[in-house]
């Protein structure tokens, strides 16, 4: 398991749920209003909105730091000092908004007010992915793991990240009706007040694991030395069952069966 890729679904889900975003359900249902059922749809277009915005981002991150490659140690170091800072800065509700530094960003901003519908939702998604004053943490502490995977793994790790933010937002999505406001109010957490200082409760928590996850970087030299937690035997038994499905008998059938289920479900739909 990849503890780098969990750290950044967990970033995803947290930048979801962060007091930044308590406008973006509100803005994905208005989306989504008249859609007929087709969420899923929304969701995807959702997500690739996000890819819009945070590939390049990451790609760029991971080209830089890969012109410096051989300079691994320092790298590693850097970055754990600059994963526990976001932390820190998360930690006492602190923040930035990244979106300002990319150009064209406050211009989506306000295309997701005119337009409506998927397009509305794309934008949305883009927008989403990198503006936030209080996400800015989170999402520069996914940059700086980036930073250590060069361009093709810096791609993955931000996929995850905007994958941490679609699922949530479409389970929340799908069961808005049936679940009670005590719930919903606990998904926005809560302030908590320290003499003081004020804090909330998803701050409080990404903080901590943003911390944890800079101190693991470090004493793991980038999460090469943790242990792996599959035996060699299980993975032999991986390897061989990736190597069957990719035999391409497999593949036809894979596709024959994908595409029976949408003319299937494309047929149902049109009837209705």
């Amino acid at each position: 398991m990849d503890i780098g890729l969990v750290a950044a679904f967990a970033g995803g889900v947290l930048a979801l749920l962060s007091p930044c975003a308590a406008l973006l359900l509100p803005a994905f249902f208005a989306s989504t209003v008249g859609a007929r059922g087709a969420l899923l749809m929304h969701g995807v277009v959702f997500y690739v909105g996000l890819l819009i915005t945070l590939l390049p981002v990451g790609i760029g991150v991971g080209a830089l730091a890969g012109a410096v490659a051989e300079h691994r140690s320092t790298i590693i170091a850097v970055a754990s000092v600059v994963i526990v800072l976001m932390g820190v800065i998360q930690l006492v509700g602190r923040g930035f908004d990244l979106g300002r530094a990319i150009p064209g960003v406050s211009r989506l901003q306000r295309e997701t007010v005119r337009r409506t519908g998927l397009v509305k939702t794309l934008l949305l998604g883009a927008v989403s992915g990198v503006a936030g004053f209080c996400t800015g943490p989170i999402l520069g502490a996914v940059l700086t793991l980036a930073a250590t995977r060069g361009m093709a793994g810096a791609s993955v790790l931000l996929a995850v990240y905007a994958m941490g933010m679609v699922v949530p937002l479409l389970l929340i999505a799908a069961l808005w009706n049936r679940i009670g406001g005590r719930i919903r109010a606990g998904l926005r957490g809560r302030e908590l007040r320290i003499g003081r200082v004020r804090l909330h409760t998803t701050n409080v928590v990404t903080g901590l694991l943003l911390i944890v996850v800079g101190v693991a970087f470090w004493f793991t030299n980038g999460f090469i030395a943790l242990s792996d937690p599959v035996d060699a035997d299980l993975q032999l038994r991986l390897q061989d069952g990736a190597a069957a499905l990719a035999d391409p008998i497999v593949d036809v059938v894979a596709i024959v069966v994908l595409a029976a289920g949408f003319l299937a479900w494309w047929s149902r739909r049109t009837r209705v």
